[in-house]
């Protein structure tokens, strides 16, 4: 069998099943999953090609549409899952890992002064909730569990769950036990 492709990954994440090309162009009638298929396949092409630009083009068509204001120069680890459509902002120089949830709301920034001047680095098996906001050069680890309207501008370790504004951590090894389905091993 051949390696999945990243879009069939990101897509296992919403039903816990491998789906052929067919199956994923079937639920791209979902506006979440529609928009990380678009911004897969322009990650795919080099900016400065043809067929990079073309991608590109109905790409901006779409982040406008669906609310999404997610770039293709955004290092995305796969298993990437939009929980639900609409306002979300992250810096096309973030980082994310592997098997991360991001809800509506989200924005994940830049700083472009003071001690935390830079974008967000996040680590892998990463919930971030509704209306979360992470800012600067800050640094989140692995299986950390951001809750709705935590502002976090500052590092959080692995194993933790962030809360409040700004956001304070608490350690929990099952920080995302029950809320990340369907990982990529």
């Amino acid at each position: 069998m051949r390696e999945p492709s990243i879009i069939q990954k990101d897509f296992f994440r919403e039903s816990g099943k491998w789906l052929s090309r067919f199956g994923i162009w079937k639920k791209c009638y979902s506006p979440n999953l529609h928009f990380i298929y678009l911004l897969r396949t322009a990650q795919k092409y080099p900016k400065n090609t043809l067929w990079g630009k073309f991608r590109r083009l109905i790409l901006r068509h779409y982040q406008i549409k669906y609310g999404f204001q997610i770039y293709p120069e955004t290092q995305i680890g796969e298993g990437l899952y939009l929980g639900h459509w609409g306002a979300v902002v992250i810096n096309p120089k973030v980082k994310i890992g592997r098997n991360c949830n991001i809800a509506q709301g989200v924005t994940i920034a830049q700083t472009n002064r003071g001690k935390n001047a830079g974008t967000p680095v996040i680590g892998d098996e990463v919930w971030i909730g509704p209306n979360a906001v992470l800012v600067g050069n800050i640094k989140i680890g692995n299986n950390v569990l951001i809750a709705p309207n935590a502002y976090v501008n500052s590092d959080i370790p692995s194993d933790a769950v962030a809360t409040g504004n700004p956001a304070v951590f608490i350690l929990n090894e099952n920080a995302t036990s029950g809320y990340i389905n369907h990982k990529l091993v």
